[in-house]
């Protein structure tokens, strides 16, 4: 439960059709391995004490009598067990009968939610048993327990308020106004499912697309119990097809008839922060009744997949689809501005590196797209004191194989006399010598755009600028910055999927750029000629840092959480005290590199993350570190 992860599971037993001592018993197996497991809050399948497909022996008193000793039995059994559990069971009060969750914990009835949503259509008949459940909550009288019985019901932990759940029985989920709707608004960030759905073809894909969506509209965990082996096949078929969601993403899944236990982590502490972002689901709210329970707080041992690059899509299609979509927004971004400005001219700063590359190739896609000629785009590649014959090759190269304009400018000699002008020692390579290069060529690329009539290209990515690692009014500076929203991880897979399409000789330049170390190239090249300044050598690794940079900016989590996160996601690629190192250095540098992102210029947001000024992240300058660092100093490594 610790930085609001908590163990949630489903398990469905093998029943037998109407045996409730049989059925209890299969439960109690579940609890037991569940609890092993360390689940917190395990929900089984719809009328599990009994069996979903009892038909007309519902209204027999004695299948009542048995599935009432049969929950007596397990509230009794559910002592000492620090889990919570939600069984379906047929309940009758006030001479109705009802199909109901009951949830139970540690010898307690927390409550019961009534199903309200009965099918009564082709296969299913549940009105001919079972009255719906309605608006209100009542108390009534359960194995020796007042227990609060109907609906709406909020069951919520005094140990960690973020973690409140709300039940719906089956068919609740699949009619227009589903009750989850309700419970999230008055507090639940997890919705629990006990169902009996039958399988059919096609069924299980739109089954496991309505809990990923719902708990994405809902912004909410959904956990999903379904019945399974053991129901009867007089006609139908049941496959325990069982769902854990959030958010929208399916985090487990399973058609389990051996009886395992499906388990995952739902992060509470995730789905609190995004709901006070999106503040349009705080417009609505729905009073609910709270029912508290105490639980101490433990570890989760995190089974859940958390992905190293959270930018880049693991799945081969998938990154191509993306990629495809990324590379056409930041064309259209500057379709739109070169037609607002009549434009026929951009100007690009070609250094032979990945960022400059991709801005490149975004010019000649706008541009083709345009109809415009080629030639328009001017490529200015601007050797220096670090540049390598490497990567100034591959931007010649390139430049001319595309068929844009090329133009070359050393700008050594203005650099010694900028030296000259303000008497700075060229031998003494500090952060002026390096910044006076950036800046020239800022320079002359505006000044080629003024001659020409042309817009410079910025070519900066996302996770330079999370870092401030640029030039304040050097490269830091451009018209209109296409690549302003790309993280550093995925550019590489951008210039990649554009070289995989391309022609063999702009192909086999593309993937010697990729292959090239990412570097500023403003001090010295090593006396072999090669780069002498890798950029993650001096402030660290870029998928470290655009992991750090989507969970601070995209969910707002502490920086200890996102350490834990790293540690578990990057086990055995570093060293904690590794991890704990550049997140500091991350931490420190997005703070004091913010006056660089308070001023930045045009471009187009193309992800979940973006640090425009305008748009998704607005940040005093002068903000503190502090709880921070702080918070970080405190974790031994």
């Amino acid at each position: 439960m610790r930085d609001g992860f908590i163990s949630v599971g489903t398990y469905s037993p093998l029943v037998h059709v109407a045996d409730c001592p049989y059925n209890v018993e299969r439960i109690k197996e579940g609890i037991e391995k569940a609890s092993k497991a360390g689940v917190r809050l395990l929900v089984f399948p719809e009328l599990c004490l009994t069996g979903y497909t009892c038909a007309d022996l519902f209204l027999q008193q004695t299948l009542q009598q048995g599935a009432l000793e049969g929950l007596a039995d397990l509230v009794m059994f559910s002592r000492g067990f620090d889990l919570v559990m939600v069984v379906g069971c047929p309940l009758s009060f006030s001479g109705r009968l009802y199909n109901c969750a009951v949830v139970l914990y540690n010898g307690k009835i927390l409550g019961v939610v009534p199903k309200r949503n009965l099918p009564t259509y082709q296969e299913f008949y549940e009105k001919r048993w079972f009255t719906p459940g309605e608006d209100g909550v009542r108390e009534v009288m359960l194995c020796r327990q007042l227990v609060p019985f109907g609906f709406p019901l909020v069951f919520t932990c005094a140990s960690q308020r973020e973690f409140g759940f709300g039940v719906e029985v089956c068919e609740d989920l699949w009619v227009p106004s589903s009750p989850s709707v309700d419970l999230a608004l008055g507090g639940a960030t997890v919705i629990v499912n006990p169902s009996a759905s039958d399988e059919l073809v096609g069924k299980a894909e739109y089954r496991r697309n309505l809990v990923a969506s719902q708990s994405a509209k809902l912004i909410a965990g959904y956990v999903y119990a379904d019945a399974g082996f053991g129901e009867s096949s007089t006609d139908l078929v049941f496959s325990s097809h069982n769902l854990i969601a959030e958010n929208g993403t399916v985090l487990a899944q399973s058609f389990a008839q051996s009886g395992e236990v499906l388990k995952s982590e739902i992060d509470v502490n995730r789905l609190t922060l995004e709901r006070q972002k999106v503040t349009t689901f705080a417009q609505s709210h729905r009073e609910c009744h709270v029912v508290e329970f105490a639980m101490p707080v433990k570890e989760a041992v995190l089974t859940r997949h958390v992905d190293r690059s959270p930018f880049v899509p693991a799945d081969d299609g998938a990154r191509d689809q993306r990629c495809a979509l990324i590379l056409r927004l930041q064309r259209l971004g500057l379709e739109k501005r070169l037609a607002h400005v009549q434009g026929k001219t951009v100007v690009v700063g070609l250094s032979g590196g990945l960022d400059s590359t991709l801005a490149l190739m975004v010019c000649v896609g706008a541009f083709d797209d345009l109809k415009l000629e080629r030639k328009g785009i001017i490529a200015v590649t601007m050797p220096g004191f670090g540049t390598t014959s490497r990567t100034k090759s591959n931007a010649t190269r390139l430049a001319k194989a595309l068929g844009v304009t090329l133009r070359e400018v050393d700008i050594s000699a203005a650099v010694r006399q900028h030296f000259s002008d303000i008497g700075q020692d060229e031998t003494v390579r500090d952060v002026t010598y390096e910044n006076c290069q950036a800046r020239e060529r800022t320079q002359i690329l505006m000044d080629i755009a003024n001659q020409q009539g042309g817009l410079v290209i910025g070519t900066g990515d996302l996770s330079e600028l999370a870092l401030g690692w640029a030039t304040y009014n050097g490269d830091h500076m451009s018209m209109y910055g296409v690549n302003c929203s790309v993280p550093k991880t995925l550019v590489r897979f951008l210039v990649h999927y554009v070289a995989v399409q391309s022609p063999e000789q702009v192909k086999a330049i593309l993937l010697d750029v990729i292959a090239t170390p990412v570097s500023p190239e403003l001090l010295p090249a090593n006396g072999d000629g090669t780069i002498s300044q890798v950029t993650e050598d001096i402030v660290g690794p870029y998928e470290l840092h655009d992991f750090f940079l989507y969970y601070l900016v995209r969910w707002g989590f502490s920086p200890a959480k996102i350490y834990r996160l790293a540690r578990y996601a990057f086990d055995g690629a570093y060293a904690d005290g590794e991890i704990l190192k550049w997140l500091k250095v991350f931490c420190k540098r997005f703070f004091a590199q913010q006056f660089k992102r308070s001023c930045l210029p045009d471009g187009p947001k193309v992800g979940s993350v973006t640090l425009s000024p305008r748009g998704d992240w607005r940040m005093p300058s002068d903000a503190c570190a502090t709880l921070w660092l702080a918070e970080l100093d405190r974790i031994i490594s």
